[in-house]
């Protein structure tokens, strides 16, 4: 299958992968506590996927997920034109993030993962918490 057209297909690419509001917004506030962290690092194995907020030094991988790309329950939706195309796209897409959680997890990060919609000060403390606190013995 292809995109609807090359025009719907130049725009979607034209969109921010990286250095979304919600992104920046968290890692100021992320370094406003102190915290030091690494940004798009490339994945351990996979380098053609990238974290978001990286904790190398305890392993915690933080991304916050947009809710069209990343199909949010809540505010995810298909586009009506060339509905066939997309639903798979966005699919693979979810099926991409949860591979990337259990490889980074079967290597012993934690992951943490948002929506771009949350409260980004629950965001906050949800990472802070996991990057200050000893992980937990498999």
């Amino acid at each position: 299958m292809v995109p609807s057209s090359p025009m719907v297909s130049a725009q979607m690419s034209r969109l921010p992968r990286r250095d979304t509001g919600p992104e920046v917004q968290l890692r100021r506030l992320l370094h406003a506590q102190g915290l030091r962290y690494r940004v798009q690092l490339p994945v351990p194995d996979w380098r053609r996927r990238t974290i978001d907020i990286a904790f190398t030094r305890v392993k915690v991988a933080v991304f916050v997920d947009g809710c069209f790309w990343h199909g949010c329950p809540e505010h995810g939706m298909v586009p009506r034109s060339n509905q066939a195309w997309w639903a798979s796209k966005l699919e693979a897409n979810r099926r991409r993030d949860a591979e990337t959680t259990a490889h980074l997890q079967s290597r012993g990060w934690r992951v943490l993962r948002f929506w771009s919609h949350d409260d980004v000060s629950d965001m906050v403390v949800a990472v802070t918490r996991a990057v200050r606190m000893p992980a937990t013995p498999v």
